[in-house]
């Protein structure tokens, strides 16, 4: 395929593209990498006031054929060990049908690119240890540090 990948940013006032949002999460999330469920009514209800809410949210599009097939859902955070900003890849999508066409590396790019003019010092993400697809994709990128003892746990609430 010879089209063009654009990345953009999401304009979470438009209640259009947040619902185009959540469906790409929401297929990452009934899969494999991500919890073998469905996302809830509760997470759809909160998802856009929730992201226009959070002072340090943005989410990046991965367009293809005029059509937004991917999603990055970043936050700015700060890296007390570096002294510098710092951003988390908190969530990220392509739809699968649109996997392998290069929409995953050019979200990456655009973040790499957004991240080093801000200043920071590194990316962090969480990614499952079954999602090879994503593995690969994050080593390729440059994203090391695959061994424990390093661990993400949460406690729910």
């Amino acid at each position: 395929m010879d089209t063009p990948i654009v990345v953009r940013e999401a304009h979470l006032e438009d209640e259009d593209e947040v619902e185009t949002l959540f469906e790409i999460l929401d297929a990452y999330a009934r899969g494999p990498g991500g919890q073998n469920a469905p996302l809830s009514a509760l997470a759809r209800e909160n998802l856009g006031p929730g992201l226009r809410d959070h002072p340090n949210a943005f989410v990046l599009f991965g367009v293809l054929e005029n059509r937004v097939v991917g999603a990055a859902v970043c936050v700015w955070s700060y890296s007390t060990f570096s002294g510098r900003p710092s951003v988390n890849l908190h969530d990220f999508s392509v739809l699968p049908e649109a996997q392998g066409f290069g929409v995953g590396t050019a979200l990456l790019e655009e973040l790499e690119r957004r991240a080093r003019a801000r200043g920071c010092s590194k990316i962090t993400l969480e990614v499952h240890d079954s999602n090879e697809g994503a593995k690969r994709l994050y080593a390729r990128f440059g994203f090391e540090g695959w061994e424990p003892p390093t661990f993400f746990v949460a406690k729910p609430l």
